[in-house]
């Protein structure tokens, strides 16, 4: 894909790689009373991959759905471009260019393959080019254009994945997040989906935040990462250092 489908990101056209599209500062967020997330800070550059690793429960859905504003933090600041984040509403994020793709996927398995397609690009409120979005996301997903009018419920796993980034992605953000690409999914679905990451960066400079148990999967396409302990960032590091040193592994990813 060259920009995103049909046309450019709404953006201010000056981001460069050390630019943080995405600062969480002094975040704390959970569920009613019982925080999960505590005083976490994290930059995100424009056209960067920074995966999120550690542990079940360690607090990587909880930063997502922070981000994307399922959940509002007791404390702290998240600012995408610049502004905060803490008091817009969902589909405002949408609008400003942030798309989430929850663990679980989220396809709605009543419409066809196209209709959640054509709802992802609603959110956006992009009417116009509806048609020449459509069709990037069949180039890139060859086998969503062969199953264009099967119901969700009749797609497999990977088929199911291939949608929920492709809804997300016709909604042409700027920022990506997203929540355990490749569970449930053979090996040869992940590699291609953490190809398609590395693809999307390199050709739009799209900026993603990668939550994965996929160690491996991950680190071989991010340029950075962080390792999440008991709702705080444990370690922060570029990928391949984190890939390649031997202690960080073993003390902090178990391997």
């Amino acid at each position: 894909m060259t920009g995103t489908p049909a046309e450019q990101p709404a953006g201010t056209g000056t981001e460069t790689l050390d630019t943080p599209l995405l600062e969480i500062r002094n975040l704390t967020a959970g569920y009613g009373a019982a925080p999960v997330l505590h005083e976490v800070d994290l930059a995100v550059p424009a056209g960067r991959i920074v995966a999120v690793l550690g542990a079940n429960g360690a607090g990587k859905t909880t930063l997502l759905r922070a981000v994307s504003g399922l959940i509002r933090p007791s404390r702290g600041q998240i600012l995408f471009d610049g502004r905060d984040l803490c008091t817009v509403r969902v589909e405002q994020m949408i609008r400003r260019g942030i798309a989430h793709v929850p663990e679980g996927r989220g396809v709605i398995v009543e419409l066809t393959v196209e209709e959640n397609l054509r709802l992802g690009g609603l959110w956006r409120g992009r009417r116009g080019a509806e048609r020449a979005q459509l069709d990037e996301i069949y180039d890139l997903f060859e086998p969503l254009a062969r199953r264009r009018r099967s119901p969700g419920h009749q797609l497999s796993g990977g088929e199911r994945q291939m949608l929920a980034l492709g809804r997300a992605l016709i909604a042409s953000p700027r920022l990506l997040l997203l929540d355990e690409p490749s569970l449930g999914l053979a090996p040869r679905v992940i590699a291609q989906t953490m190809e398609l990451l590395r693809t999307l960066r390199d050709r739009s400079g799209m900026t993603v935040l990668l939550v994965e148990q996929n160690v491996h999967g991950a680190l071989s396409v991010a340029n950075d990462a962080v390792v999440m302990s008991l709702g705080r960032i444990a370690v922060r590091d570029s990928a391949a250092r984190l890939r390649t040193d031997e202690r960080l592994r073993h003390a902090y990813l178990g391997f």
